[in-house]
């Protein structure tokens, strides 16, 4: 599963796997806890296939950070936690991706990042890219 099905809502903790749309919105899963839920089309959604983390160059799409952390890592789980203080999490991130902007990502944002990538983790999500770009970076290698 990309990340195209997997969302944060605004307001309710950890991250929401996608099951199927409604009328008025959609149903949701928990990553956290299992609990499925209904959101309006009115609750403020982000699918985490559209975030990007800003660099001093570009955007950088957030799927591009999780393959940076999981190669940094070799596949485990990040070495810091999300918990850590703002240095910390500054500092891992610089080791990640050296040229985000200092000015516009936060250590918040970091944090989100970390337990994010570990929330995936810890439920086999760790394919970041979608079925079409492994088949685009494929061909290009051929």
């Amino acid at each position: 599963m990309g990340l195209n099905k997997i969302l944060s809502i605004a307001g309710k903790p950890g991250l929401f796997k996608l099951l199927t749309q409604t009328r008025t919105g959609f149903v949701a899963e928990s990553l956290l806890d299992g609990k499925k839920v209904t959101v309006s089309f009115k609750n403020n959604v982000s699918v985490l296939s559209e975030i990007a983390i800003y660099t001093l160059e570009e955007e950088v799409p957030l799927k591009v950070v999780f393959e940076k952390i999981k190669e940094k890592e070799d596949g485990g789980k990040t070495a810091v936690s999300h918990k850590e203080d703002k240095i910390k999490l500054e500092e891992y991130l610089f080791e990640v991706l050296p040229n985000y902007d200092e000015d516009r990502v936060y250590a918040s944002d970091i944090k989100k990042i970390i337990q994010w990538y570990n929330l995936l983790h810890e439920h086999g999500i760790t394919e970041f890219a979608d079925e079409e770009e492994k088949e685009e970076a494929s061909k290009e290698t051929e």
